[in-house]
């Protein structure tokens, strides 16, 4: 990201959102607030996705993974989770639709620029901030997440989730198991959602192939380029040195058949990795 922009790549993101609203009617993800919140770049988005078919792929795996995160922490707020954290919240509006309830506390983390880009924007929507939600500013290759959910109010001791969508490719590997050690030592325990990449050269599936070209040009013409790509065991197996006790990881053949059965993908040739994953991990 650019020193003193907003996140273009958030911005990315929330347009293949909202175009998911118009183009297949929310099938997957349902979300009132993603036009709105765009404002004026929304008919920008929609139209883009409307005249390029190659992003489709790409637009069904951001609503996918913002769906499984949503389920996942709405599954642990009946659990009596109160304390959700949003991670590289760039214009998710999560914490603006989930139902009230006692003691919720929804903590969004972000590049200061990009928050306040987003306050701006959400001005402009007339939507207002819910009083359960707290902005917390954080760079993450410069700072401590620790520090800045502390200046959040942020409780090591409860129970907590994560949100972590559409960042981690754009990190070095230390900012990121940073993050997941600080997550996977809480010691009231936590779950977190994120989204990683498979190394290009061991995608064998063409079209998911071509969505991750897609991404990366996209990715460095906007400044943002994708810098962390993983083997998906040896992700696991960091995963489980943190203290990850459950991992669920959803690669392109599994996201097909849970959310999209009729679209669900060919045999592959054996071995190797294939695209784009979301993760959920929890230590207890």
């Amino acid at each position: 990201m650019q020193e003193g922009q907003f996140s273009r790549t958030a911005l990315g993101a929330a347009g293949r959102r909202a175009a998911h609203q118009v183009l297949e009617g929310g099938r997957i993800f349902a979300d009132p607030l993603a036009l709105r919140i765009l404002g004026p770049d929304a008919d920008a988005a929609v139209a883009e996705a409307r005249a390029d078919p190659a992003l489709r792929d790409l637009r069904l795996y951001v609503a996918v993974r913002s769906r499984f995160a949503e389920d996942a922490a709405k599954r642990a707020i009946g659990r009596g989770v109160r304390q959700i954290v949003v991670l590289g919240a760039g214009l998710d509006t999560f914490a603006y639709r989930v139902e009230p309830a006692e003691g919720l506390r929804v903590i969004e983390v972000d590049h200061p620029s990009t928050q306040a880009e987003k306050r701006r924007r959400l001005a402009a929507a007339g939507i207002a901030a819910p009083a359960h939600l707290v902005f917390a500013p954080c760079d993450f290759e410069s700072e401590s997440l620790a520090d800045a959910l502390r200046a959040g109010g942020f409780d090591r001791r409860r129970p907590s989730f994560f949100f972590w969508l559409g960042v981690v490719p754009y990190l070095t590997e230390p900012a990121i198991f940073a993050a997941l050690a600080f997550i996977g030592k809480l010691p009231g325990g936590g779950e977190v959602v994120f989204d990683y990449a498979n190394p290009a050269a061991s995608i064998a599936d063409g079209g998911w192939r071509r969505g991750h070209e897609i991404v990366t040009a996209r990715a460095e013409a906007a400044g943002e380029p994708l810098q962390t790509f993983f083997a998906t065991p040896a992700l696991h197996e960091r995963l489980r040195q943190l203290g990850f006790r459950r991992i669920e990881d959803l690669g392109p053949d599994q996201i097909a058949a849970r959310f999209a059965p009729e679209r669900a993908a060919s045999p592959r040739a054996s071995g190797g990795d294939v695209g784009g994953h979301v993760v959920l991990a929890g230590t207890l």
